[in-house]
């Protein structure tokens, strides 16, 4: 059976884990370093990205996951979670993982009641269209080269994008019953690994 750890340190971590265990995939909370033992991926939910990289540094979780992720571990980061799997943010943010070639800008879009929902295209997602939540988003604003952006709102803003095995979205995949990113998310876990 795929095991994909949810880290569960803050945030909307139980979602996710229901999410991937609607598809049949064990999902363990990740708590502390030994709880990333034997885990075929990573998922970081959304939640307060200053605060989960804090109790990342609290629980010794910080290093382990920085160094997966430079070896192209599978992972995925949703809202918060792209935030901290980002090598740039804006001035408002200090980068955590420092481990994809984007640069993010905190809620970009204001606060809590500037919350949307919107149909989305996402690359290498079939089916039709994915409807996003966003909710106190940020955005990807730069991409390096070996960036591919998957999805973009009707202004070309980028709000999802891979690279390796690293893959973040701006949205909540996992506030709605369409577990077709989550699916995606196993198909990445099953490339070979490219270590950076």
């Amino acid at each position: 059976m795929v095991t994909i750890g949810v880290l569960a340190l803050q945030g909307d971590f139980r979602e996710h884990g229901e999410a991937l265990e609607r598809l049949g995939v064990s999902a363990p909370e990740v708590r502390v370093p030994r709880d990333l033992t034997d885990l075929d991926g990573l998922i970081v939910p959304g939640g307060e990205s200053t605060t989960i990289a804090k109790l990342m540094r609290i629980s010794g979780l910080l290093e382990p996951l920085r160094d997966l992720a430079h070896d192209d571990f599978p992972i995925w980061g949703t809202c918060a979670g792209m935030i901290v799997l980002a090598k740039r943010l804006d001035e408002t943010g200090t980068p955590t993982l420092q481990a994809m070639d984007i640069g993010v800008r905190r809620n970009a879009f204001g606060r809590q009641v500037d919350s949307f929902e919107t149909d989305l295209s996402v690359a290498g997602v079939e089916g039709g269209p994915f409807r996003a939540v966003f909710i106190r988003a940020p955005i990807i604003d730069d991409v390096g080269s070996g960036v591919e952006v998957l999805a973009r709102l009707a202004d070309g803003t980028a709000v999802a994008a891979r690279e390796g095995r690293l893959l973040a979205t701006a949205f909540h995949p996992e506030l709605t019953r369409d577990d077709r990113l989550h699916r995606f998310f196993l198909n990445l876990t099953r490339t070979p690994s490219v270590p950076r």
